[in-house]
């Protein structure tokens, strides 16, 4: 008989060898049983908790997303100004639990497989929704909202982009490099985007 309070906790090491397995191997085709030997666990206890492969891999991406949600949701209550929670929201999505080589790889695999599973889509969607939303809480604030949603967009598209680049891992950006891109990135388009508002009546200039 399992151990009291040990399903919690069988569970968590179950989806951090899930994403490690799918990290190395770069794709999802990874079994239950390559799952639960990375996590020191047998096949059966796996399939006990999960029931299947598939419910064990989706599971894997909600607990990404829950965690990056998380910290998201605590860098922005740490920000001071607009600009600052941009800054915030950039620099979690390059914190180093999330861009580590395998989970970059993970990432990938992830979008692959949404091409074929609407649920995986959905999931990303959520994710996809949730970086735009949450980019454009400090963008709203600092150019008129036509301009924020297309500034945070393209954050958002060179975000991803610098995901896909990382996996190649032929010119591997580091993460400050990574953060300074878009960072470079905002800071341009903002800057273009108060040099076209017209000048405020009564303005000297």
């Amino acid at each position: 008989m399992p151990k009291l309070g040990m399903e919690p906790i069988r569970r968590k090491a179950l989806v951090d060898a899930a994403l490690k397995t799918i990290g190395h191997h770069g794709s999802l085709s990874v079994t239950m049983s390559d799952i639960a030997r990375e996590a020191g666990v047998s096949p059966a206890l796996a399939h006990h908790y999960f029931g299947s492969k598939d419910q064990l891999l989706l599971e894997t991406i909600r607990s990404v997303l829950r965690q990056l949600h998380a910290d998201a949701v605590a860098a922005l209550r740490a920000a001071e100004t607009p600009r600052g929670r941009v800054s915030a929201v950039v620099r979690v999505s390059f914190q180093a639990d999330q861009f580590a080589p395998a989970v970059v790889a993970a990432w990938l695999a992830f979008f692959s497989e949404a091409q074929r599973s609407e649920e995986v889509r959905r999931l990303l969607a959520l994710y996809a929704r949730r970086l735009h939303s949450n980019l454009l809480s400090g963008l709203n604030r600092l150019s008129p909202p036509s301009d924020a949603a297309r500034i945070a967009e393209g954050a958002a598209a060179l975000i991803d982009g610098l995901y896909i680049r990382q996996s190649l891992k032929a010119a591997p950006l580091s993460i400050e490099a990574s953060v300074a891109l878009v960072e470079d990135y905002v800071t341009a388009q903002l800057l273009q985007t108060a040099a076209r508002r017209p000048p405020v009546s009564g303005d000297p200039t």
